[in-house]
């Protein structure tokens, strides 16, 4: 359903925010400085904790703007407004010294007349004690918070009251402090006392940043009831910035982006140009004109001015946050800001500015940074509405781009010419490039851009052009792989029609291509081997009559992954090996060593090597990046490093993982596999929403006559584990009916093996003759299943096990075999279930077998509490209560609270690193480096990270 108010019901992206004001609270007295930009969402934030907390006492005043100084006391008489709604004046007064409450006079009326001397030190201090003493006694029996917003307009009566407060904060309150970062230019009166509170122990400082795109994406969703279309987010969220108020004022009902911002808004943006000298606000709609980025060099030419002159016109937008400097260049604090500025100039002028920039690159390029040019170039001859020249410097620009792997920026160029292209009757023979040939670049582009859907439209348009079977097969087969990762059902009808358009005689590079891509979907689904393997020795013979190393590497890739066997996992590694050789000796693109990666980290998880898993999956994870492809290859490589993270126990380590690939906006079929360690990990930890959430994700996009088996199969074991838990044993039935009838799980035994697992769990649990029925089939089933290498094996116990279960037998000996292969195997969460099993399993009446029971349970306790697994924990808590076990005794593996996840960021902190150099080390986003940060500063209890850093070495932790 549709939200006709524009406003996004749920608050998107700010979980960690929520959970950060959830600890302060717990941990009373404590002061929060809440920063962020206008309408990042301070308030919002606010709200949603206290509404969560109807409970909890809560007192809200907020500073007003009426003067450049501001009201006196403005936040702290609407604090009392409320306390004389709720207590009454008399109320107050019993709160207060002898019954009166005559010593807060200045603050409200109702308390009586001022005192005569209230201008002197001793009125003033008079009054900041019975402020003091007031949330002292009202917090004396229960807890209470105070939140005082907007301080950046504060005069220096209220910045002076609220630091007494903080400074003897009483034990029972937190108070909560917003500003506008934005606001705070360099001589503002608040920065001082911001940098005087925070050296205080209960002080903790949180930045509200802006949105991450997925966050965008969740908000949007909720504002219009679906969700946009990649290409409308990308515009969203390139203008907003991930601003949630910018948000808002960009979506309409239609799926449509404003162009015209409300007037609202704009005041708000505007509001502090307004107020800067008018030669300034000239010179800064000649900067608006320049795009994001301005070197002073290319704005000095621009606008005739020496340097003197223009740093002194532009000091004053500087000093005023209006602009910021990066280097040696200029930028408006805000996309939609410099939007504004260049929405006021009039037509006119808008041409002639943009002619001004693009004949003084025209003259100097070095202007701006090298590779830089030819997008500038783009830009303004484009805006300044000369088609021909706008054309020619796209295709340049489109050109530059590709080289430097900035696949986006290709992309959007590429558009632009098609934009143009009937405009110039001779495109074709100035570019020296037909419009189809454009379009084959899109396709391409979109592509390594991520941007699978145009990929498909664009192919689609270059099909209706093209007459030649060759080129039509070049185009099917593109169109074809970016349908794959969409999930499209017929994906495989245009490869085989490409297959079916190129002869095998003579061979050719796109024969050899298209047989290479049909034979890589076709050997991953469940009955497609065979064939998937004829067609990729095809594929090779044909790479290697025409000299295509690339395709070779993928052929070869290809038939290992066909004769792959858990057993012999090695000389599958050896042939990877070979593939990487044939590439290297002249491969052309990088498309196969990241596919030899993939391969590989997927092996070796398969073996159950999952360390050596994470590190070949991170490094392949980086070479993405590299290549400019980490929406792509890079995100679904980051499902080779969470699964592995997973199977290691480092759960939060995987869900940062995938919350940083999520944000990157991956194709469906991506998205899919990202989603489902998401719900595999809820499952585990019990937030059952967070799963039905993923499985929803998982059906939206998978079905069983074209999906892989390596994502069908999971996908139908987390959905039989959540109706288990769930409750729902009727349902679980009917999924496991599905999969034995509409699947084949023993055509592979690392995919299919876990799932008849939690299939034969789903019977054990639900017992009844319907779940005997199904047991027999799943029996049947597993038989036929191919045998294994070491992980196999234990699923194959564990299967056991589970069956006897369901048989009403409890296999102690099974139960512990399983135990010990999965402890060989390192993977913490089977082991602390089999653990529990083997303790259930165990004879109670005999007292040898108690002290085995207890180190079982204690053990599997440890891990279930390490990994935050709270529903085998409770189970664990359950059967040693039962059976009169103490699990005391335990220890963590934290140290000063501390996860192992926040030891690996205090390490680098500890370094000197950034959030962003901590993002990009441990693959997480900038912003969830930032959580982390602040988290250990709160449990180290100090102030800044070089404190943080020396209690570190101090204790001995990094």
């Amino acid at each position: 359903m549709q939200n006709q108010q524009g406003v996004s019901a749920v608050l998107a992206g700010r979980a960690d925010e929520l959970a950060f004001l959830g600890r302060a609270l717990r941990e009373v007295p404590a002061a929060l400085l809440v920063g962020g930009e206008a309408g990042v969402g301070k308030s919002r934030l606010i709200r949603e904790f206290l509404d969560a907390r109807p409970g909890v006492r809560t007192f809200v005043g907020g500073c007003l703007q009426i003067s450049a100084e501001g009201l006196p006391f403005a936040p702290f008489s609407a604090v009392l407004r409320r306390m004389v709604r709720e207590i009454g004046v008399e109320g107050i007064a019993a709160l207060l010294p002898g019954g009166t409450p005559a010593g807060l006079a200045r603050l409200l009326p109702e308390f009586g007349e001022p005192d005569t001397e209230t201008g002197t030190a001793e009125a003033r201090t008079r009054l900041f004690d019975h402020v003091l003493l007031l949330f002292e006694r009202l917090t004396a029996d229960e807890q209470a918070v105070l939140v005082i917003e907007d301080v950046h307009w504060a005069e220096r009566s209220t910045r002076d009251l609220l630091s007494y407060l903080i400074r003897n904060i009483p034990s029972g309150l937190l108070v909560i402090v917003t500003y506008r970062s934005d606001e705070l230019h360099r001589d503002h009166p608040l920065r001082p006392l911001l940098a005087e509170l925070n050296r205080a122990d209960w002080v903790r400082r949180l930045d509200l940043d802006r949105l991450p795109r997925r966050a965008v994406a969740e908000q949007a969703r909720d504002i219009l009831g679906r969700d946009l279309d990649q290409r409308t987010l990308d515009a969203v969220y390139e203008r907003s910035e991930g601003n949630p108020l910018f948000v808002e004022a960009l979506l309409d009902c239609n799926d449509q982006i404003n162009g015209e911002l409300p007037e609202s808004l704009r005041d708000l943006i505007l509001g502090s140009v307004r107020k800067l000298p008018e030669e300034t606000q000239d010179i800064l709609r000649v900067t608006s004109a320049g795009g994001d980025r301005v070197e002073h060099a290319l704005l000095a030419a621009v606008t005739g001015l020496d340097d003197g002159a223009l740093s002194r016109v532009l000091r004053p937008a500087v000093a005023a946050n209006v602009l910021v400097v990066d280097g040696e260049a200029y930028g408006f604090r805000h996309a939609l800001m410099r939007e504004a500025v260049h929405g006021d100039l009039l037509p006119g002028e808008h041409t002639r500015t943009h002619t001004r920039f693009a004949e003084a690159l025209e003259k100097n390029p070095s202007l701006v940074p090298m590779g830089r040019a030819a997008a500038e170039l783009a830009h303004h001859w484009y805006s300044a509405h000369d088609a021909t020249w706008a054309l020619f410097s796209a295709w340049k620009a489109a050109q530059v781009a590709k080289e430097a792997t900035a696949y986006t920026e290709c992309l959007r160029m590429l558009d632009r010419v098609l934009e143009l292209w009937d405009k110039v009757p001779d495109a074709a023979e100035r570019l020296g490039v037909d419009h189809t040939g454009v379009l084959e670049m899109a396709v391409d582009a979109s592509d390594l851009a991520g941007e699978t859907e145009r990929g498909v439209a664009f192919a689609k348009v270059a099909l209706k052009e093209i007459d030649d079977p060759i080129r039509a097969a070049g185009v099917l087969e593109h169109r074809g792989r970016l349908r794959i990762r969409l999930g499209h059902p017929k994906a495989l009808d245009d490869l085989r029609e490409a297959a079916r358009l190129v002869p095998a005689d003579p061979p050719s590079v796109v024969r050899a291509r298209v047989l290479s891509t049909l034979a890589q979907h076709l050997y991953l689904l469940p009955t497609g081997l065979e064939e998937g393997r004829a067609l990729a020795v095809d594929a090779l013979t044909t790479a290697r009559a025409v000299g295509d190393a690339t395709v070779e590497a993928h052929a070869l890739t290809t038939i290992a992954g066909c004769d792959f066997s858990e057993d012999d996992g090695e000389r599958h590694l050896a042939e990877l090996a070979k593939a990487e050789a044939v590439y290297l000796r002249g491969g052309s693109d990088d498309s196969a060593m990241l596919r030899i990666a993939t391969n590989e980290s997927h092996v070796l998880e398969g073996l159950g090597e999952h360390e050596r898993a994470v590190e070949v999956a991170r490094r392949g994870v980086a070479f993405a990046g590299k290549s400019g492809v980490a929406r792509t290859s890079g995100a679904f490589l980051s499902i080779n490093l969470a699964e592995p993270l997973v199977s290691l126990g480092r759960w939060d380590e995987a869900l940062e993982v995938t919350e940083h690939a999520l944000e990157l906006s991956p194709p469906p079929l991506t998205r899919v596999s990202l989603q489902y360690i998401i719900g595999v990990i809820a499952v585990a930890r019990g937030d059952l929403d967070a799963a039905a959430r993923a499985v929803s994700t998982l059906d939206a996009v998978l079905a069983p006559t074209f999906s892989r088996t390596q994502e069908l199969f999971p996908a139908e074991g987390l959905r039989i584990d959540l109706r288990v838990a769930e409750g729902d044993l009727s349902g679980a039935l009917d999924a496991v009916e599905h999969v034995l009838a509409d699947l084949q799980p023993s055509v592979s035994a690392r995919y299919g093996l876990p799932l008849l697992c939690a299939a034969a769990r789903a019977c054990a649990e639900a017992g009844g003759e319907h779940a005997a029925r199904l047991l027999t089939r799943i029996r049947a089933a597993t038989e036929k299943a191919p045998e294994g290498g070491r992980v196999q094996q234990a699923y194959a116990l564990l299967f056991e096990a589970e069956v006897a279960r369901a048989e009403g037998v409890l296999d102690r000996e099974t139960w512990a075999a399983a135990a010990d292969a999965f402890e060989a195997l390192k993977q913490p969460y089977p082991l602390a279930y089999t653990l529990l099993r083997t303790a259930e399993a165990n004879d109670p009446h005999d007292t040898g077998a108690r002290d085995d029971t207890a180190a079982r349970l204690r053990q599997a306790a440890e891990i279930a509490e390490g990994l935050g697994a709270r529903p085998l924990l409770e189970r664990i808590e359950a059967h040693a209560r039962r059976s009169r076990i103490a699990l005391g005794g335990r220890t963590g593996t934290s140290t000063l609270g501390l996860t192992p996840r926040e030891l690996e960021v205090l390490r680098l902190v500890a370094e000197g690193r950034s959030n962003r150099e901590i993002a990009g080390r441990l693959f997480i986003s900038a912003k969830t480096a930032s959580v982390h940060v602040s988290n250990i500063l709160a449990k180290l209890q100090v102030g800044s990270r070089g404190e943080a850093a020396a209690a570190a070495h101090r204790l001995g932790l990094v």
